[in-house]
């Protein structure tokens, strides 16, 4: 006789919905065998002297909800593969909802030589349904408080959420629903639905979901659907869904004629605006310049999306999949012991994604891929460590400051008797010597420059601000009265 299991469902608690097939694979069984034995039905078990053992001795065995269930697996395969009689096994609600351990056993018992059968039973979402008073087809998501996610979160769904065994669970579902949740957004806890005498339905904030007590096998929360436009507009799909309308027939006129080329330089202004707000360290103004950054992303990728081309989505996607690829250290099998080996392992998969993309990185100039519109000091200062790679550069820094010298001193002969263009191109290997030395010593240029402009414009706005204590204005003032602000402010930043 093939080894054989039988799944049954025991329902949300109540006798009264238990089926009648059921019931009679349960009386029938030879071999009965629970999930748990912590589930009201078992009273109905004992009252009528129903032979069984439960498996609740491996979840204090194990460290962990899946290992319990890849047990439980296990051992059901073993006993049946070894028994003359088909295992029953119960487990509680419908055993294909929210029951892990059926999916295990649906996977494996073809394998195993095991036949497999499955019965309904009462899900714990029928009572949900009818207890909390909500129809699903308004639109309704399930999940698992042991895998929640922020990602996973639908304001606009009805959302259930099962398997809440406790109040460290319940504070997990808590700290997770926060981030896309207010605080005081009000939340249903239902514990035992539909088992009379144990049932509760409590409505709380939502920062009080794990100070409620009661939290057991039969515990889930509700997060009722919203169509709070605060919530809405919290989601990634809201903000695709305002610039397609944005660029549509009935949206701005202004959007709609915008291309690539007209709204280019508004990348780069709302670029060096976030950097600004990240050089001021200002949270608030980061909050709203890197929004600016995300909308110009979102115009361009609408205007591709329109032509067929690709949408955000599959920008999204090769992000992904090029952050999945370039940290094998991190997703993959290799590893990385500091921030140096780890940037060689970057290097490295980008290598290995242009040979996949037939590209011959041999057959390349060391200096490609920098941007052509990179800013001047930005761009010297790549070019220069790409070229460093190779071993073009000097191994210390004395030359390099040697040569910058050099630079100055044939600037001073081109000032004295060179043209203009001579002037400027002396000025230009100045620059270039000066950012030669900023990576000896671990100094990003641009950065450097950024800071010193900014100390300028402190110290030279304390120089305003004591001409308008005097009363004056710089026609009443002169450089030596100047400096000597600036060397005030010079002691004050």
């Amino acid at each position: 006789m093939q080894p054989a299991i039988t799944i049954v469902g025991l329902g949300s608690g109540d006798p009264d919905q238990l089926t009648l097939g059921v019931w009679r694979t349960l009386q029938e069984a030879q071999i009965l065998r629970v999930r748990t034995a912590q589930h009201p039905m078992m009273r109905m078990f004992e009252e009528h002297g129903l032979a069984y053992r439960s498996y609740d001795e491996l979840y204090e065995q194990s460290d962990s909800f899946p290992e319990v269930y890849e047990a439980i697996a296990e051992r059901l395969i073993a006993e049946a593969a070894s028994s003359q009689q088909p295992v029953v096994y119960a487990v509680p609600g419908h055993p294909m909802v929210a029951e892990r351990t059926v999916q295990l056993l649906r996977e494996r018992c073809p394998q195993a030589g095991v036949a497999l059968t499955v019965k309904g039973g009462e899900s714990f979402l029928d009572q949900a349904f009818l207890r909390l008073g909500f129809d699903p087809i308004e639109g309704f998501q399930l999940l698992d408080a042991s895998e929640l996610s922020a990602a996973l979160l639908r304001p606009q769904l009805h959302t259930v959420i099962g398997q809440v065994y406790d109040a460290y669970t319940a504070s997990d579902v808590k700290l997770t629903l926060m981030e896309r949740y207010p605080d005081e957004h009000p939340v249903v806890i239902g514990h035992a639905l539909g088992v009379e005498g144990e049932e509760q339905i409590l409505t709380v904030p939502l920062y009080e979901l794990d100070r409620t007590p009661g939290y057991g096998n039969l515990s889930l929360v509700w997060v009722p659907r919203s169509a709070d436009e605060r919530l809405r507009n919290r989601s990634f799909e809201r903000l695709h869904e305002i610039v397609t309308i944005l660029r549509s027939p009935e949206g701005c006129p202004w959007d709609r004629e915008q291309t690539h080329q007209s709204i280019r330089k508004n990348f780069i202004e709302e670029t060096y605006e976030a950097l600004e707000a990240l050089d001021n360290d200002d949270p608030v103004h980061m909050r709203e310049e890197f929004g600016d950054v995300l909308l110009q992303i979102m115009l361009h990728s609408q205007m591709e999306e329109e032509t067929g081309a690709f949408s955000v989505y599959d920008v999204i996607e090769s992000l992904n999949e090029k952050l999945l690829f370039r940290h094998p250290h991190v997703f993959g099998d290799v590893d990385a012991e500091d921030a140096e080996q780890a940037l060689g392992r970057w290097e490295q998969m980008k290598a290995e994604e242009k040979r996949r993309k037939g590209i011959d990185p041999s057959a390349q100039s060391v200096l490609d891929g920098i941007p052509p519109d990179l800013p001047a000091l930005m761009k010297a200062y790549k070019l220069q460590k790409k070229a460093a790679k190779v071993g073009f550069d000097w191994d210390e820094l004395p030359p390099v400051l040697a040569k910058i010298a050099e630079e100055l001193e044939e600037l001073r002969a081109a000032i004295a008797e060179g043209t203009a263009d001579e002037r400027a191109d002396e000025l230009g290997d100045l620059l270039f010597a000066t950012v030669n030395a900023s990576r000896f010593i671990d100094a990003d240029p641009e950065e450097a420059l950024s800071r010193t402009n900014r100390k300028f414009m402190r110290r030279f706005r304390y120089i305003e601000e004591q001409l308008r204590i005097a009363g004056r204005t710089f026609d009443q003032t002169d450089l030596t009265e100047m400096d000597r602000w600036w060397e005030e402010a010079k002691q004050h930043s």
